[in-house]
């Protein structure tokens, strides 16, 4: 007798913990699930400039760059373009919420892009140790 009224009181106490761990998980910000997003909207071609349009959110503190690069792909017509571009640090807002970011990214020494190119588009952030996160990749026509 004595063991199962232990045990309800167990489990009661194991219950109520449950309880309060999910209240304080769905009254978390959801800023927490959403932090060193990236996701591109557009991709557009104002010659000699491939831009990319992205909605990004990033955690407050933090020490990095969006970099946006572009590479043309199977093209045979001309030598592969590739194209790069950079927010800076200090011009991203990094809160709970989401912000966009157009991304100029200017074609390499020799390369250049037509209309019509097929082009791979990447984002993502880079810190200063030197690594990059949050990597989002899109194929387009321009």
């Amino acid at each position: 007798m004595k063991s199962t009224s232990i045990r309800r009181r167990l489990a009661g106490t194991a219950a109520a913990a449950l309880m309060a761990g999910a209240g304080v998980l769905a009254a978390a910000p959801m800023a927490a699930a959403k932090a060193n997003v990236l996701t591109i909207d557009k991709v557009s071609f104002q010659k000699p400039i491939v831009q990319v349009k992205v909605t990004y959110s990033c955690d407050p503190g933090l020490d990095h760059e969006l970099v946006a690069n572009a590479r043309t792909l199977g093209t045979g017509s001309h030598p592969e373009g590739i194209a790069a571009g950079t927010i800076k640090k200090d011009k991203l807002v990094c809160d709970a919420d989401s912000h966009v970011a157009q991304v100029p990214m200017r074609p390499a020494q020799g390369s250049y892009f037509v209309k019509g190119d097929k082009v791979e588009v990447t984002v993502f952030y880079f810190d200063n140790d030197g690594f990059s996160y949050a990597k989002e990749t899109t194929v387009t026509v321009l």
